[in-house]
């Protein structure tokens, strides 16, 4: 089917590519298909959503909100990958004189695909991706547009639709309809039927009752008398009917909120909360007391096998970016730093960090407290004296700290813990634990809560435990 013939297929006097662009202008983001030079790219936009100039997608915003908020790249490159498989179309055989005889299920096929999409706040690169003529280049030029520290990378679930096919259109459509709740804010000539549904303004009016939703209705359409429809569903314009496409103002559309400047107010009430210090106080008091018997016999053992200093001191930031001297019993041999330095090409981690399964550094004794994290003993009384809290995010230095700003801002609003959702959830895969760090640090900042403290505490003592029982 040619492009002339598609066009005539509209809903509401809209294309699936303009219903597509409709879509994501009512979450203020502007569509921009490559290979499209004369496209206007439109200050006003908060966002740029830059996609191949075959495809439509349907994905969350959310997660991608928050790591542009958080982090603040040029570019965030998405990874969408389409997981549905068996898509199935709902069939009506019917006699030539239109009585019914059954329903009949037509399977698809396996439709699982992916698809390479990217947000941006700048217009200029919006502007540049607009103008890429080549489909195979234009990722490569975009990544040279944008330096790497300048750019994040996230996978999503997500839905891909390739507008070169017809079947793909409407499929897309249909979705549309279970994803997009309120299409007039966009599309100015719908009115709403029932609680899920939409017609054209100058469709017939239809009973609610008569439509199980949700269902799209064209120009010129409505449904049979005494028949009810059942969603989701389209009902395409009627050709003779089409009204004339609109157009709408990006000053008329509702700034975005990323949600987790909401969560973090809510947050804040409780890192912030009184109660909260109060609490870390006595569990801070009451760790130390329990475990003090401990003490003389892994001070013994550190001074037999390497001698002193027994406590290592290592200066950390806090709230605000104050700095303080976080403490451990110290696990490392004497000349630790020297060697860090003879084995930075053999670190296994990724980001700031330096990790390595088998690090040479690392005492006999140290091994045993890291493993049984008795070595973060002292850092209660980093907690008592207001430094750190029992929960919180990992502490780090200054210099880890200026990786990521986004990150570092985010952190450094609640005191570090001695445990977090890092330490319990972390799965130290390859070329994932700063992302894994990143993730659950600004996860803590913006969901903390008692309960959340209290999971994670009864997580790592159980983690404890089962080191211990292992032993």
């Amino acid at each position: 089917m040619g492009t002339q013939e598609r066009d005539t297929h509209t809903l509401w006097g809209l294309t699936p590519e303009q219903l597509h662009a409709r879509f994501w202008r009512a979450r203020g983001v502007q569509v921009v298909p490559n290979q499209m030079p004369e496209l206007e790219v439109d200050r006003r936009a908060e966002l740029y959503l830059l996609v191949d100039h075959s495809h439509m997608v349907i994905m969350p915003i959310q997660p991608l909100l928050d790591v542009l908020f958080w982090l603040k790249p040029d570019l965030l490159v998405v990874r969408v990958a389409d997981r549905a498989s068996n898509q199935y179309r709902e069939l009506v055989d019917a006699r030539a004189d239109g009585h019914f005889l059954r329903f009949r299920r037509s399977y698809e096929g396996n439709t699982g695909r992916l698809a390479r999409v990217a947000l941006t706040t700048d217009p200029d690169i919006a502007r540049d991706w607009a103008s890429m003529e080549s489909d195979r280049s234009a990722w490569s030029k975009l990544r040279r547009l944008v330096p790497a520290d300048l750019r994040s990378a996230l996978a999503v679930d997500g839905r891909v639709y390739a507008n070169t096919n017809d079947s793909d259109r409407a499929r897309f459509v249909r979705d549309l309809t279970k994803v997009w709740r309120h299409p007039d804010a966009t599309i100015s000539r719908v009115q709403r039927v029932g609680s899920q549904s939409w017609r054209d303004v100058d469709a017939p009016a239809i009973n609610a009752s008569s439509v199980a939703g949700p269902i799209w209705i064209g120009a010129g359409r409505t449904l049979p008398d005494g028949k009810v429809g059942v969603g989701p569903a389209v009902l395409w314009d009627d050709p003779a009917s089409r009204p004339e496409t609109d157009e709408i103002d990006w000053r008329d559309i509702q700034t975005m909120q990323p949600r987790s400047e909401r969560r973090m107010k809510d947050a804040a009430r409780w890192t912030q909360n009184p109660v909260r210090r109060v609490l870390d106080v006595l569990f801070a008091l009451c760790a130390i007391l329990l475990t003090l018997p401990l003490y003389p016999i892994i001070i013994a053992a550190i001074y037999i096998e390497d001698r002193s200093p027994i406590f290592f001191g290592h200066k950390r930031e806090t709230t605000g970016g104050r700095e303080f001297r976080c403490w451990k019993f110290r696990t490392m041999y004497r000349d630790a730093e020297k060697m860090k330095a003879q084995l930075q090409k053999q670190n296994e981690a990724d980001g700031p960090q330096f990790f390595m399964e088998h690090d040479p550094r690392i005492t006999r004794v140290g091994r045993v407290l890291r493993k049984l994290q008795l070595d973060e003993l002292p850092q209660f009384f980093n907690v008592l004296l207001g430094q750190m809290s029992v929960v919180g995010p990992r502490p780090s230095p200054f210099s880890e700290n200026q990786y990521c700003p986004g990150w570092r801002e985010a952190r450094l609003s609640v005191r570090p813990g001695v445990t977090g959702l890092w330490q319990i959830r972390r799965t130290r895969a390859d070329g994932a634990d700063f992302q894994e760090w990143i993730r659950y640090d600004i996860e803590y900042v913006e969901q903390a809560s008692f309960w959340l403290d209290v999971y994670i505490i009864w997580k790592t003592i159980a983690l404890v435990a089962g080191a211990l029982a292992r032993k």
